[in-house]
């Protein structure tokens, strides 16, 4: 249970465009039985409108985690068509691709977003390269999510700390373990309601939306990376492989950095 600024499913007039509006208050809190609720709602919205419903439901309180992958890519194009007032934030881990920063660049300035960047503690960083060497996760899973957490999960609780909704780009088609994830859900290791509007969206449904809006990505896509993060820890893959299969490769696991698992990350390797 936990304070939203807004009685969910309290309902007045509103523009034309169908929206309905709901009266904030601060105080009222919001359970399991008004998240199934809000929910079923979502299910029928568009997800411009349901990121506008929840802008309504949670003024200011909404943050949008974009990766620049081409899921992350349709949501900003999406944001930034309507105006929503959605925080756009991404986690600059330090190990990037180029072509990953050359896009963010083209991105702000085609959209004219703000694109707020959170970065790794520094301190965190130089332990974490002392204790492993620089590229130690490859010897473990475990010195792995180590890195992980210290460039990636601990930047996002700092970046989601203060706000009730996070909306992501996830789709089920992108590994085995989302397909299970459901449009709206609570998120329990970071405390915060997490909105994933694409998720039922294919493949070639996104890319016909990319294709039509002329939406930038990352010129690595066309060169086989499917899902892209950092430079150590992805490659290309063959046509058949799971999407996922070029993270990590080293690897024979669910292929997570600990972003959208459920429960908490150690951060001990």
């Amino acid at each position: 249970m936990y304070f939203c600024t807004c009685a969910v499913g309290q309902e007045a007039d509103r523009s034309a465009k169908g929206k309905e509006p709901l009266t904030k208050n601060r105080n009222t809190m919001i359970d399991a039985t008004e998240i199934e609720e809000l929910s079923r709602r979502i299910e029928k919205l568009s997800p411009g409108d349901g990121l506008a419903l929840l802008t309504d439901l949670f003024p200011g309180e909404v943050v949008f985690s974009t990766s620049l992958g081409q899921e992350d890519q349709v949501i900003t194009e999406i944001i930034a068509k309507h105006k929503l007032p959605v925080k756009i934030f991404t986690l600059d881990t330090g190990r990037l691709f180029y072509e990953t920063y050359d896009l963010l660049e083209k991105t702000v300035g085609k959209y004219g977003v703000t694109i707020q960047p959170y970065y790794p503690e520094t301190d965190a960083v130089q332990n974490l390269v002392q204790e492993n060497g620089i590229n130690g996760f490859y010897r473990s899973v475990e010195k792995r999510k180590a890195c992980c957490y210290v460039r990636k999960v601990e930047p996002l609780r700092r970046a989601l700390k203060g706000n009730r909704v996070w909306v992501t780009g996830l789709r089920a088609g992108q590994s085995s373990n989302r397909q299970r994830m459901p449009l709206l859900e609570w998120d329990e290791g970071n405390q915060i309601l997490k909105y994933n509007p694409l998720l039922r969206w294919s493949m070639d449904q996104m890319l016909d939306y990319i294709k039509e809006h002329k939406i930038p990505y990352n010129p690595l896509h066309d060169k086989g990376f499917v899902s892209i993060g950092c430079a150590p820890c992805t490659r290309a893959i063959v046509p058949g492989e799971d999407p996922r299969a070029g993270r990590w490769w080293w690897e024979a696991s669910h292929k997570e950095c600990g972003l959208h698992e459920p429960g908490q990350l150690t951060k001990n390797a």
